[in-house]
C-alpha cells in the first residue's frame, strides 16, 4: 500500500493539468496518462513508456495510480444448480471477487460479472460498511464507518477492468455494493464521470445502475443531476409493516414517499426505475405479497427485479423455493407488471455483498 501517496485517480481533468503543469510538464500529458490509466489498463509508472521519464519519476515519488491493496481474489464458475431449473438458458459465467483494503486498515469488496451475453459487469462500493441497517444483508452487520472517495471508487471499477482481457472492457456498471450510494453521491458522481467520459472508460450512462434502499432527498438530487444514470430502489417488500421489519431505515421514511420520489425521478429523466425485491422465504415471498406488489406497481412505468436470498451464515434467513419463486413470477405477470428474477452469483465465494470483508476478518 501506498500510506503516504496520493493517488492520481483523485484528480480531475482540470486538477490534474494542474499537478503536471507544476511539475513542468507540457499539457498534453494529461491525455497520455490518463490514456494509461483507462484505456491501456496500467497503473504502474513505469510501463508509461511515452512518459518522458522524468515525469514518470516526478510523479512516481509522491503520487500512485491505485492507493489500496487486493487482500483477496475470489473465481467461481457459476452454473444452473443454483437456479434449481428456474432458468433453461445455458450459462457460462464466471464471477471474480476482489477485497481491497485502503491504508487506514479498512476493507471494501467489489465484483467482476460475466454473462453470456457478453456483458462485462463491475458491482461496486461506496462506504465502509453500512448505516441502513437492513436485516437480511451482510453489508451493515458492522455498522457504518466512512464515506469513500471518488479515487477509492474508481480503483475498484478499474482494478475489475484489470481482471479482463486486453480486448474486453467493462460494458456495464451498478453501483449495488457496500454502502448507500444516494448517502456519497459527492463522490459517486464525479467518479461515474470519468468512467462515462470518452477519454474515460466510455461506459454507456444508460448502462450505469445506481441502487438505493429509498432515500427521497438522494433520489431528487439525482433526477435533476441531467445525467442518464438508471435507478434502483431496493424495494424488497410490498407494505410498510414488512419493510419496517426487515429494512429499519423505512421506518423513518416509508413507502409511500419513496414511490413519489421514484416517480418523479421517472417524470424528470424518461428512466423507468427498476424495483429489486430479494425473496426470503415465509418473510415476504407469499402469493398475498405478490398481490400485493401488483396493486403498488399499478400505472408505474418500472420494472420488478426478483431476487431469490444469498444466504448469511450469521443471518437466520433461507432461500424461498423454487415453487414459491415460480408462483411470485405468475402473479406478477398476470397483474401486468414487468417482472425478471436475477440469480445469485458466486455464492461460492462469498459474493452476498459484505461476506467476502467479514470472512475476511474472522480468518485472520
Amino acid at each position: 500500500m501506498n500510506d503516504n501517496k496520493i493517488s492520481l485517480l483523485e484528480f480531475d481533468r482540470a486538477s490534474l493539468n494542474t499537478l503536471l503543469v507544476g511539475l513542468g510538464m507540457p499539457k498534453f500529458r494529461v491525455a497520455q496518462l490518463r490514456r494509461w490509466v483507462f484505456a491501456r489498463k496500467t497503473d504502474r509508472f513505469s510501463e508509461m513508456t511515452d512518459l518522458s521519464l522524468e515525469l514518470r519519476e516526478k510523479l512516481s515519488e509522491n503520487h500512485t495510480v491505485f492507493q489500496g491493496k487486493v487482500v483477496l481474489h475470489k473465481k467461481s464458475d457459476d452454473n444452473l444448480n443454483d437456479r434449481d431449473n428456474l432458468n433453461d438458458r445455458a450459462a457460462n459465467d464466471r464471477t471474480e471477487k476482489l477485497l481491497i483494503e485502503w491504508p487506514d486498515g479498512h476493507r471494501i469488496e467489489c465484483v467482476l460479472l460475466r454473462d453470456d451475453r457478453n456483458h462485462r459487469t463491475a458491482c461496486i462500493s461506496t462506504q465502509v460498511g453500512c448505516a441502513m441497517g437492513c436485516l437480511f444483508c451482510a453489508s451493515g452487520l458492522d455498522g457504518y464507518v466512512r464515506n469513500l472517495t471518488r479515487g477509492e471508487i474508481l480503483e475498484q471499477i478499474l482494478r475489475l477492468n484489470q481482471l479482463l482481457p486486453h480486448n474486453e472492457r467493462l460494458t456495464h456498471l451498478v453501483i449495488m455494493g457496500t454502502g448507500e450510494p444516494l448517502l456519497n453521491l459527492d463522490a459517486l458522481l464525479p467518479a461515474l464521470d470519468e468512467v462515462t467520459a470518452s477519454d474515460g472508460l466510455d461506459v454507456s450512462k444508460r448502462r450505469v445502475t445506481i441502487s438505493t434502499v429509498g432515500i427521497p432527498q438522494g433520489i431528487e438530487r439525482l433526477g435533476n443531476a441531467e445525467v442518464s444514470y438508471r435507478l434502483a430502489v431496493s424495494l424488497h417488500a410490498p407494505n410498510d409493516a414488512i419493510r419496517n421489519r426487515i429494512v429499519p431505515q423505512n421506518k423513518q421514511v416509508g413507502i409511500a414517499k419513496i414511490m413519489a420520489a421514484a416517480d418523479q425521478f421517472f417524470q424528470k429523466t424518461g428512466r423507468r426505475v427498476t424495483f429489486e425485491y430479494v425473496l426470503i422465504d415465509r418473510i415476504n415471498d407469499r402469493p398475498e405479497h405478490a398481490k400485493e406488489l401488483v396493486r403498488l406497481m399499478q400505472n408505474r412505468t418500472a420494472v420488478v427485479n426478483l431476487i431469490p436470498f444469498n444466504p448469511v451464515p450469521e443471518l437466520p434467513y433461507h432461500t424461498p423455493s423454487a415453487h414459491a419463486v415460480r408462483e411470485f413470477v405468475r402473479i406478477l405477470e398476470q397483474g401486468n407488471v414487468d417482472v425478471k428474477i436475477r440469480f445469485r452469483k458466486g455464492d461460492g465465494i462469498d459474493a452476498a455483498c459484505g461476506q467476502l470483508r467479514r470472512s475476511f476478518r474472522d480468518s485472520v
